[in-house]
């Protein structure tokens, strides 16, 4: 028998799913409902058309339904909102806002890839004139179309998610001044606080203010600004020419729900492993779904372009008899922001504490690629790993150049239930313009090797104010010059040069902290000083680590 399978939304998940069906089945009748007016676009890229980095809106457009049709023999609807689904009689309704007419469509499965919305709290005024989210090619259309006709001289982003910080930085391109409201007290919540600092370090360079842990509390209408005047909790206004509201993600799901289908605590479709939804026949992917969390196994939302694209074909496989379980997902993502990426993949330390799991961590800084040639940059890796058996739980890194490769190692170790010590062995490519001959994954590998076998002892940045100064010192092994441009209060200076000549200087009766400036040489005085007989521990990220995370 011929299978009819309809598809609500496109994009990522749901134009990937009708592909794949094709491919799968020639006979199949295959329809796609999509209620606006683009089927298949790239709304990851939609931030860099406002700055101009994309200058054609038609670059934006994946697949038209035209091209659909030609390439897949598709049946692409578009301006058709599918309103009501009668899962015990297999099929939907669907509003055609060009005819206003509705009309039934049966199926022999459905899949649902609703997405998600931006999400708008009832903050008082949110909705005033001048205040955009960023969702789609009509969004995009809106803000650029403001900006032309306002010329606006003052932008606040609200929020300092992915989108949020894609619109600073090409509100920045169009010489705007910009500051950032974010409600935590850090950026990027998928970062740890000290890795966030990084980001926050760059924004003020690029003279970016920020109001960190200071919510919205209402939106003005004033003839002093374009948009808005916003008010914090703090009392503090802001004047805002535009507004760029980027306070995440809401999954769409009223259309299943109110057809029965079970939701979840985090407020996304509830599927198996196999992306079914609880009504027979009804499939649902992307946005719109809970995933299991790869490290944790607990129920959570991670709305990436990537998960969703893989969801489509495993679901369009097994309408077609197989069984691929979707195996969870990760959370492997970049962004840029200025010369810097950013990038993390598995579990940070909030979410580890949090579902209790036994985790060590390490930071080090190796340079992009050796070091001696040309244009190296130093990368701010953070790792984390279980104490015990070493296997990789999640990693974090940001730098001007290599960020992008290191982070699909991580991502590919972490899937394949890797340890540190596998990260050692990697045979990774090496020539002097693209890296080292101990790669940085190598190195973070040998790092936390030298943890887990009990050979150094870590100390980590947050525990340094918390020291008792009777029982513990710190040393800081760096040179001179290095010191003259900042060190941690109260800290001893013995050179690394000249520790092997000195360090009878050093009490035997209380812990040494020692740091360099990125870990390497305070790695080298514990090996020797644990030799002479002393208590010592290693800085984990040294100086750097210290004092982005600090602000000092």
């Amino acid at each position: 028998m011929k299978k009819r399978i309809l598809i609500v939304g496109g994009v990522a998940g749901g134009a990937t799913a009708a592909a794949h069906a094709r491919r799968k089945s020639e006979d199949a009748e295959i329809i796609i409902f999509e209620k606006g007016p683009h089927v298949s676009f790239a709304n990851c890229g939609l931030p860099y058309y406002v700055g101009g980095e994309i200058t054609e809106k038609k670059d934006l457009l994946v697949q038209t339904p035209e091209g659909l049709r030609s390439r897949f023999n598709l049946d692409v609807r578009v301006m058709s909102e599918v309103v009501t689904i009668d899962s015990e009689n297999r099929k939907v309704e669907i509003f055609d806002s060009r005819s206003e007419k509705k009309y039934w469509e049966t199926f022999d499965d459905l899949v649902l890839s609703t997405g998600a919305s931006p999400l708008k709290p009832p903050i008082p005024g949110i909705d005033l004139e001048g205040h955009f989210t960023v969702r789609n090619i009509p969004d995009i259309e809106a803000i650029k179309t403001w900006i032309a006709n306002h010329k606006p001289c003052k932008a606040v982003v609200v929020g300092g998610g992915f989108i949020g910080l894609e619109m600073v930085e090409q509100l920045h391109r169009l010489e705007i001044e910009i500051t950032v409201v974010e409600a935590l007290p850090q950026v990027m919540a998928p970062l740890d606080p000290e890795m966030a600092a990084w980001l926050h370090q760059k924004l003020r360079e690029k003279n970016v203010k920020l109001h960190l842990d200071d919510p919205v509390s209402k939106f003005e209408k004033s003839e002093d600004v374009q948009a808005s005047i916003l008010e914090l909790k703090s009392g503090q206004r802001i004047p805002a020419d535009v507004v760029i509201l980027g306070l995440g993600v809401r999954p769409e799901i009223k259309l299943g729900k109110d057809a029965g289908l079970e939701i979840g605590e985090r407020g996304g479709f509830r599927v198996n492993d196999l992306l079914q939804t609880s009504a027979p026949n009804i499939w649902a992917i992307g946005d719109a779904i809970e995933v299991r969390d790869f490290v944790t196994g607990n129920w959570t939302l991670i709305p990436l372009a990537g998960p969703a694209n893989r969801q489509g074909r495993i679901v369009a496989e097994n309408i077609f008899g197989n069984s691929i379980k979707y195996p969870g997902t990760c959370g492997t993502s970049i962004l840029r922001l200025f010369d810097l990426a950013v990038a993390s993949t598995g579990a940070n330390e909030k979410i580890l504490k949090m579902n209790k799991i036994p985790y060590d961590v390490i930071h080090l800084h190796p340079p992009s690629h050796a070091s001696y040639y040309p244009g190296a940059f130093p990368l701010t890796m953070k790792v984390l790993f279980n104490p015990q058996t070493g296997k990789l739980l999640g990693a974090q890194m940001i730098g001007k150049d290599g960020v992008d490769k290191r982070i699909d190692v991580f991502a590919t170790a972490l899937k394949a239930g890797m340890t540190v010590h596998d990260l050692e062995d990697l045979e990774l490519a090496y020539a002097p313009p693209f890296g080292s001959a101990k790669d940085p994954i190598n190195l973070a590998g040998m790092v936390a090797g030298h943890i887990i076998k009990g050979e150094v002892q870590n100390c980590q940045w947050h525990e340094i104010a918390k020291l008792d100064p009777g029982k513990t010192i710190v040393l800081d092994v760096r040179d001179e010059d290095e010191r003259e441009e900042g060190y941690i209060s109260g800290s001893l200076h013995i050179p690394l040069p000249e520790l092997r000549n000195r360090f009878l200087e050093l009490p035997k009766d209380l812990e040494i902290i020692v740091y360099c400036q990125s870990g390497q040489r305070s790695y080298f005085s514990c090996c020797f000083l644990a030799q002479q007989g002393f208590k010592v521990k290693n800085l984990s990220g040294a100086y750097r680590t210290w004092k982005a995370a600090t602000n000092q």
